[in-house]
């Protein structure tokens, strides 16, 4: 019997020990991309929204400077808020007080609330915003945090400035949905949830038209990502619902001015969408389409994507 309990014991330690290797990888990343962003001047923080049932994570600005605007980044699918904006964070810093919040069930947020739309999505970020002082911002959303950032624009208009949407095919219809979820071939929820390396290079392969990121990165470090990122139950369910979602006849006409951004070889939402959001915005939008570029404009030309994002929301003021 005793020899069955120490069996189990050091099963139950070698589980552990091999679970902390897989991660070590993405520990050390995590660390260095937590240092680069200390160096942008920003800082970790905490705030508990729902009495207390919900906790967003924000990297925020280490000191607010009155001569600039506030401006907040808003992740979608394929990392946490490190990792999608760390080729922009540091020109962005230079000119705008940037905040940048893990979305509920990404990085460190999480919420022991059952909903799992956009809408809860946003008002979490509103509320957080709102708890750190800031009462006035700009936003810019990518992919899934452009569906974030539009309903934040929507339920606190005196709140939200300007909006900037990347890549984020909020306006279409049930046949063009079917359409493209059956040209990707794949399980959508396995690709933004990945389990294995190779569905992590399957979301590469779909984001990228210049260039393949996942063949960088060798197994062992992309199951470290896998390993490290918790919450996946409840990410699933963020993707079921998305999906399930049918077109909504009735989705407002944003009161703010909008810059819509969409690369021109976009495989997962396609141009056709941009155009659509486009004319549904009005004359209170703008779209700007870059050549040659996918859906991952933030990795493919952060630099371009940072000049029209500051142009825009700098544009006006005195």
């Amino acid at each position: 019997m005793f020899s069955t309990i120490r069996s189990l014991r050091l099963h139950s330690r070698l589980l552990s020990l091999h679970g902390g290797i897989k991660r070590l990888p993405m520990d050390a990343a995590e660390a260095l991309l937590s240092a680069y962003y200390s160096y942008c001047n920003l800082s970790p923080c905490t705030v508990d929204l729902d009495d207390c049932q919900t906790s967003m994570h924000i990297w925020a600005a280490n000191h607010r400077r009155c001569n600039k605007p506030n401006l907040v980044l808003v992740h979608g699918y394929g990392g946490n808020s490190k990792w999608q904006f760390i080729l922009q964070v540091a020109q962005l810093t230079r000119d705008f007080n940037v905040y940048i919040p893990d979305l509920v069930f990404f990085g460190k947020s999480y919420s022991t609330r059952t909903e799992r739309t956009e809408e809860f999505q946003a008002k979490c970020v509103c509320d957080g915003m709102k708890k750190l002082g800031v009462d006035r911002f700009s936003v810019y959303g990518i992919s899934y945090g452009g569906f974030v950032v539009y309903r934040m624009a929507e339920m606190e208009e005196k709140m939200v400035e300007k909006v900037v949407i990347v890549s984020s095919g909020i306006v279409y219809t049930e046949e063009q949905k079917s359409e493209y979820l059956e040209k990707i071939g794949r399980n959508v929820v396995e690709i933004l949830v990945p389990e294995k390396p190779e569905e992590i290079r399957t979301l590469c392969r779909l984001s990228m038209y210049k260039s393949d990121v996942g063949k960088w990165f060798p197994d062992f470090f992309l199951r470290g990502f896998i390993a490290a990122d918790g919450w996946r139950k409840e990410r699933q369910e963020l993707v079921e619902n998305l999906l399930s979602r049918k077109p909504d006849p009735h989705l407002p006409v944003l009161t703010q001015e909008t810059l819509i951004i969409w690369g021109e070889k976009d495989n997962i939402f396609p141009i056709q969408l941009a155009h659509q959001l486009h004319r549904h915005l009005g004359p209170k939008s703008k779209l700007k389409i870059i050549k040659d570029v996918g859906h991952a404009a933030n990795v493919e030309v952060p630099n371009s994507l940072n000049e029209f994002i500051t142009s825009f929301v700098l544009s006006g003021r005195s």
